[in-house]
């Protein structure tokens, strides 16, 4: 099997195939939330149709206001258009406190409806009880204007304030509201009727405040309907674009901006696969898909591509400054990282850099170097001896290693020792994405075969040689490609990735345009064979001819054999015994 040396068409999602949408997109005759969150609204059915068992729904989604307001309007297509009243009504007269029939425009009286709060107090949730001298006044909380409706609260306000849950999960459940005292240590100072109560309840919260949920009511969790709000959309075909279209057309509308023009939107999903790593697949976040808009309405009157292009370029420039320092580390020569030339047992992998509190991971070529020499056959990781390599890199090692051993098909123990190493490396590594650098670096170490400083390697590999997709992909690209580019591009770098990761490039314009021009190169690659010729000139085995592995093989043989005339006689006779 070849290697496929990509051309720049696959480098970016392949938009050209929708401009009769990009250029018809309206939001006539429309349901664009039914169109991508299917999932929520049959949620939201099955909760407002529920009759019997505990009304509650979590939902997997962001919990700030913009999310909650969302969720709050699809539940609004499931309210009912009759005007009943919920609740009741209290006659407060000196110590006495009567419970009265529900009656219209009453504090105690509620027509349902949704509601919701990212965040809530508890007497906001609940309500009050005040006292001024001899005069007692009954407050109302989120709930009494929300009884025989729908309540969406955040799933963190209840973990931070258990209590809160127990009270509104003990309401639902008895379908009355009973009042209790703010101060543990005082009774109410008078006596207050419970009031009728009945409660929709979706709880919205990411992952693991869900799991934690899970943790402090397990019965409760088990009981509830479960959905998720669909953070992303699959392009299966032409309806799926058709539909992303006329949400982000939604959630212009709703920002107060004009419809996008037909050349802003291939920019916008060249952006929106770079938020989602991969060409099929298309955000559906409100906030993020605003922020895109938003931006852009600051760089011109209309959406076009130019505006958004613009608004990218500035993002990018004021989020640049940590990784332009880094950047300038390797060209003054700080951080040693070659790319020119051949060097044995030296290959760029890449990396991501992500710092805590900075909103751009960004990528870098990181210099793997692998040295040998006769011993017992032990690979030394030196990053995990420091204590300095995570499980995930020691396991990529250990697999490497397997193929290697696999593949020399030996009848004895190697008779090399290895260390491998990230050099001018300070912190943690991690991730298996350089097994595939670090298995080329420990061949040509073996075979004594220089590797091309000029190509980066990216990916993973299985016991079996396959590559592996990796994440980060355009990041480590354009980095790679920018240090390149300030010392001038040769026309020989490039980078090589695994097939599999084609799909997830959304690539810059410089980038696009050097490899349009034949400067720079990307290969796609299924096994380490196909790597090992594009970075040594020399294939990895081959019945006829010179290759990297019977290189290998005979380095073995010709250390065995001086190993064995080292050796006193009657050590050699009973070694020839053993493998007779």
């Amino acid at each position: 099997m070849t290697s496929s040396q990509l051309t720049w068409q696959a480098l970016q999602p392949d938009s050209t195939r929708y401009q009769s949408i990009f250029s018809n997109v309206s939001l006539e005759d429309s349901d664009s939330l039914a169109a991508v969150q299917p999932r929520l609204l049959n949620a939201l059915a099955h909760l407002h149709h529920q009759q019997q068992g505990f009304p509650l729904l979590l939902l997997r989604s962001q919990e700030n206001n913009d999310y909650l307001a969302w969720i709050a309007s699809a539940a609004q297509r499931f309210q009912p258009d009759e005007t009943a009243l919920f609740g009741g009504d209290y006659l407060v007269m000196g110590d006495n406190v009567s419970l009265l029939p529900a009656a219209e425009n009453r504090p105690f009286t509620s027509q349902g409806g949704v509601h919701y709060a990212d965040w809530i107090e508890f007497e906001q949730l609940f309500g009050c009880v005040r006292q001024y001298k001899d005069r007692v006044q009954l407050e109302p909380g989120l709930i009494h204007r929300a009884n025989g409706g729908t309540l969406i609260l955040s799933v963190n306000t209840l973990l931070a304030q258990p209590l809160m849950w127990l009270r509104l999960k003990k309401c639902i459940e008895q379908g009355r509201f009973e009042w209790y005292s703010s101060d543990e240590r005082q009774p109410l100072p008078v006596t207050i009727p419970a009031l009728p109560f009945q409660l929709r309840l979706i709880l919205c919260g990411e992952r693991d405040a869900l799991a934690d949920f899970q943790a402090l009511d397990a019965e409760a969790h088990e009981m509830a309907l479960y959905s998720e709000f669909e953070e992303s959309l699959q392009l299966v075909d032409e309806d799926d674009m058709t539909a992303w279209c006329q949400w982000t057309l939604t959630q212009a509308g709703l920002a107060g901006l004009p419809d996008p023009e037909a050349d802003f939107w291939p920019v916008l999903i060249n952006e929106a696969v770079r938020n989602t790593g991969d060409q099929d697949t298309l955000p559906l976040c409100p906030r993020w898909l605003r922020r895109q808009m938003q931006e852009a309405a600051l760089h011109g009157d209309e959406l076009n591509a130019e505006a958004l292009k613009d608004a990218l370029e500035a993002r990018q420039w004021r989020e640049s400054f940590l990784a332009d320092r880094m950047r300038d580390e390797i060209l003054l020569n700080q951080i040693m990282i070659e790319t020119e030339g051949e060097v044995v047992g030296q290959i760029n992998g890449l990396s991501v850099i992500e710092f805590p509190g900075h909103p751009r991971p960004w990528g870098e070529p990181s210099r793997i170097t692998c040295v040998v020499h006769p011993g017992d056959g032990e690979f030394t990781d030196v990053e995990r001896k420091a204590e300095l390599g995570g499980n995930i890199h020691a396991k990529g090692m250990m697999i490497m290693q397997a193929y290697l051993i696999a593949e020399l098909e030996l009848e004895q123990q190697l008779p090399f020792s290895a260390s491998l190493v990230f050099e001018q490396s300070y912190s943690e590594v991690d991730g298996d994405s350089a097994s595939l650098a670090e298995l080329c670096a420990l061949i040509s170490a073996l075979a004594n075969q220089p590797l091309n400083q000029q190509i980066a390697v990216t990916g993973s590999v299985d016991q079996f040689g396959n590559v592996q997709p990796v994440g980060g992909l355009n990041e480590k690209i354009e980095g790679f490609f920018s240090i390149c580019h300030e010392r001038g591009l040769t026309g020989q770098q490039g980078v090589i990735l695994p097939a599999s990761n084609v799909r997830h490039l959304s690539l810059n314009a410089a980038v696009i345009e050097a490899v349009q021009q034949g400067q720079f190169h990307i290969w796609a690659i299924e096994s380490v064979d196909e790597a090992l010729p594009l970075l040594t000139g020399v294939v990895w085995q081959s019945e006829s001819g010179d290759s990297l592995l019977s290189t290998i093989q005979e380095r073995i043989a010709q250390l065995n054999q001086q190993e064995t005339r080292q050796r006193p006689w009657p050590l050699r006779w009973l070694n020839w015994f053993n493998h007779s």
